[in-house]
C-alpha cells in the first residue's frame, strides 16, 4: 500500500511555532491534507511528551493515533529533531539532526540519557545541545539500535550536515565511523531530489522529503509516500534502511527556489547570485564588502561528483514527474499548496476567511488535499471550483509557472500567474464591469 508520510513537525513548545501545533489539530490536518502518517515531532520536551502520552494511543507496531479515532485516522509515528552546536575542526558546527524510535519506552530512556549529559529539554521543543552530532547519533543508537537518525534539512547554510556555515563535506567527517548508520538525508524546502542525487555518498542512500511544519496549513508542503505492507514502525524503517519489501515509491517537493537559501546572496544589500554568478564573481558583497551567505545551489554544485541526467513525464492527471533517466531513483513531483493556489487564483491572502472556506469545499468531495492536486480530473474540479483555480491546479501540476529564487533568509517567490497576466485579466474585468 502506497503510504503519504510527513515526518518532521514541530509542536507548540518550539520557537516560532504556531500555538494551534497540538495533537488533536495536526491529525485534523493530516487527514485534510491526505497524509497517513505524520511526525509527532518534539518528544524530547518533557509536557509535550507526556501530552503525546495521554492524547494518543497504539495503532499498530510503533504507531500511534488521537484516542477514540476511528478507522482511517492519521497515524503517528515518534520524532523529534534536536539541534547540536558544538566546535569541530576549528569551526562552530550547527547541525539538525531528526530522531525517529520505535516506541515510547525508547523515548524516555533517549530522553534521560540527553538529561543526563546536561542537555536543557525544557528549554524548547526543539533542543540546543552541546553533543556533537556524532555523540547523539550514538547515544540514540546505544539505547536502541532500531532508532533511526536523519540528518534534517540538509543543505541549509546555518543549521545542516553539508551547510556552507557550519557543516560538514561529507557523512563521515560529521559522524565518524557511524556514517554508516545513516541511511537516509532530508531534503530540506531549499534542494530537491535531482539536487542531492549528484552526491556520491548518497548515490545508496534514500533521499527524503517532508514538511518541517510550524503550522497546520503547511503539514504536507512536502511529503514522502512509501510502498509498505503495512502501517508500522518496522515498514517504514526497512524503507529507508534499503532491505525487506518495503521502499519508497515517490517524493512530493516543495519548488526549491522557493526555499530562502537556494541562492547566494545577501539580504541586507538585496544582492543575488546565481551558481554561474557566484563563480564568476565570488562571495563576497560588492555592496558591503562582507561574506555573502552561499546558497544550496552553489553548495550542491561545490560537492557534487556528477551531473545527472533526468527526464519529465506526464502522467494521465497532467502532473509532471520527474525522473532519473537510468530509473535507479524514485521520481518526484513538484507541487504548490492548495491554499495558495486558490489565495492567488482569488488574489487574496491565503489565512483569509474566504479562501479557507473555498479550501474546505473542494476537498470535501474529493477527501483530501492530495486528491485534489494530484488525482483527480480537471473536470470534476470544474463542478466545484471556479475556473481561475482550476487553472491554477493545471498550471501547477504542469510545471507552468514562474519562480523567483530566494536568498540568505529570504524565501522565494512562486507566481502561478505572470503578472503581465493578472494585470491583463483584472483590466479585463474591470471594463465588463463598467459595461
Amino acid at each position: 500500500m502506497k503510504v503519504i508520510a510527513d515526518l518532521q513537525l514541530h509542536s507548540r513548545f518550539a520557537r516560532a511555532v504556531s500555538s494551534k501545533m497540538v495533537v488533536p489539530t495536526i491529525s485534523r490536518w493530516a487527514r485534510k491534507k491526505g497524509i497517513d502518517l505524520v511526525a509527532t515531532g518534539d518528544w524530547t520536551h518533557p509536557v509535550w511528551f507526556r501530552e503525546l502520552k495521554a492524547n494518543l494511543e497504539e495503532a499498530g507496531e510503533g504507531t500511534y493515533k488521537v484516542k477514540g479515532e476511528g478507522e482511517g485516522a492519521p497515524r503517528f509515528l515518534l520524532s523529534t529533531e534536536v539541534s547540536s552546536i558544538y566546535s569541530q575542526g576549528e569551526k562552530t558546527r550547527r547541525i539538525h539532526t531528526l530522531i525517529f524510535a520505535p516506541s515510547f519506552e525508547v523515548v524516555e530512556k533517549i530522553n534521560k540519557e540527553f538529561a543526563a549529559r546536561g542537555a536543557n529539554l525544557l528549554s524548547d521543543g526543539r533542543p540546543i545541545v552541546g553533543l556533537s552530532a556524532k555523540t547523539v547519533a550514538q547515544i540514540v543508537l546505544d539505547v536502541d539500535e532500531r532508532c533511526l537518525i536523519i540528518p534534517a534539512h540538509a543543505w541549509t547554510p546555518w543549521f545542516s550536515l553539508y551547510g556552507s556555515m557550519s557543516g560538514f563535506d561529507s557523512l563521515s567527517e560529521c559522524f565518524g565511523d557511524l556514517a554508516g548508520s545513516i541511511y537516509a538525508i532530508e531534503t530540506g524546502l531549499s534542494s530537491d531530489p535531482a539536487m542531492n542525487w549528484r552526491i556520491e555518498e548518497l548515490k545508496e542512500r534514500r533521499i527524503v522529503s517532508f514538511s518541517d511544519a510550524h503550522s497546520p496549513q503547511k503539514l504536507g508542503r512536502e511529503a514522502t509516500v512509501f510502498e509498505l505492507p503495512e502501517i508500522s514502525y518496522e515498514s517504514v524503517r526497512e524503507a529507508i534502511v534499503g532491505k525487506g519489501n518495503s521502499k519508497i515509491a515517490y517524493t512530493l517537493e516543495f519548488y526549491p527556489e522557493e526555499g530562502k537559501y537556494h541562492y547566494t546572496g545577501h539580504r541586507k544589500c538585496k544582492v543575488v547570485y546565481s551558481p554561474k554568478e557566484t563563480r564568476k564573481k565570488g562571495v563576497t558583497c560588492p555592496v558591503c564588502g562582507k561574506n555573502l551567505t552561499v546558497g544550496v545551489m552553489s553548495r550542491v554544485e561545490s560537492l557534487a561528483s556528477y551531473d545527472v541526467d533526468t527526464e519529465s513525464q506526464m502522467d494521465e492527471f497532467g502532473v509532471r514527474w520527474i525522473k532519473d533517466k537510468e530509473g535507479r531513483r524514485p521520481s518526484y513531483a513538484m507541487l504548490v499548496p492548495l491554499l495558495e493556489i486558490i489565495a492567488e487564483a482569488r488574489g487574496m491572502g491565503v489565512g483569509t476567511k474566504t479562501v479557507m472556506v473555498a479550501y474546505e469545499q473542494l476537498i470535501g468531495p474529493f477527501g483530501n488535499e492530495f486528491n485534489v492536486l494530484l488525482k483527480t480530473p480537471l473536470k470534476e474540479l470544474q463542478n466545484v471550483a471556479d475556473e481561475k483555480v482550476v487553472e491554477g491546479i493545471k498550471k501547477v501540476r504542469a510545471g507552468d509557472i514562474v519562480i523567483e529564487p530566494g536568498y540568505d533568509g529570504v524565501f522565494g517567490k512562486v507566481k502561478i500567474w505572470k503578472e503581465e497576466e493578472m494585470k491583463k485579466e483584472k483590466a479585463s474585468a474591470d471594463q465588463t464591469t463598467l459595461f
